[in-house]
C-alpha cells in the first residue's frame, strides 16, 4: 500500500475515532498529495519518495510555524502546530542519527573521490538524494563541510 492509500485509509479511521487533530492533519496531507498528483507532468501518480519529500516539507513548515508562534507568546497555536507535526512524523522514516549521516557521507566521499570544498556540490547532490526524508539538508551540509575541510 502506498502512502496516498495509507493516508486515505487513516482518514476513515480518524473519523471513526473522532480524532479531530489527526483528521484535520490527514486531510491537509491528502490535499497536498492530490495537488502533487494533478500537477502538470505528474501523470496522475504520486510515488512514495515524492510523498515523503512532501511530508518532510510539511513537518519542517509546521516546526517553523510553531517556533514563530512560541516567539510571539502564542503557546496555544504552537502546541496545535506541534500536534499536527507529530501526526505527520508518523509517516516519515525514523530520522538518521548524526553518526549514521556521517557514515553515509564518508561512503559518498569515498565513492566520488572528493578531495576538498570544491567537491561539496557533487557530494551534497548525492547525499541529499540518498538521505531524502531521513535527514535535514542543513545537518547533512554541516557534516559534509566538516569532513571536506
Amino acid at each position: 500500500m502506498n502512502l496516498f492509500d495509507q493516508v486515505s485509509n487513516d482518514i476513515k479511521e480518524a473519523m471513526k475515532a473522532r480524532d479531530k487533530v489527526r483528521l484535520e492533519t490527514l486531510r491537509n496531507i491528502k490535499k497536498v498529495f492530490l495537488e502533487a498528483k494533478t500537477a502538470p507532468g505528474a501523470n496522475d501518480t504520486l510515488e512514495d519518495d515524492t510523498a515523503l519529500k512532501l511530508l518532510s516539507k510539511l513537518a519542517k513548515q509546521g516546526k517553523e510555524s510553531a517556533a514563530t508562534f512560541a516567539q510571539q507568546n502564542r503557546q496555544d497555536l504552537a502546541e496545535a502546530e506541534l500536534a499536527q507535526v507529530a501526526v505527520i512524523e508518523t509517516y516519515l522514516p525514523k530520522p538518521m542519527t548524526d553518526e549514521e549521516i556521517e557514515t553515509a557521507v564518508k561512503e559518498i566521499i569515498a565513492q566520488t573521490g572528493a578531495m576538498g570544498m570544491k567537491d561539496m556540490g557533487k557530494v551534497m547532490g548525492i547525499a541529499s538524494k540518498k538521505m531524502a526524508g531521513k535527514a535535514e539538508g542543513g545537518k547533512i551540509s554541516t557534516i559534509v563541510k566538516r569532513l571536506l575541510a
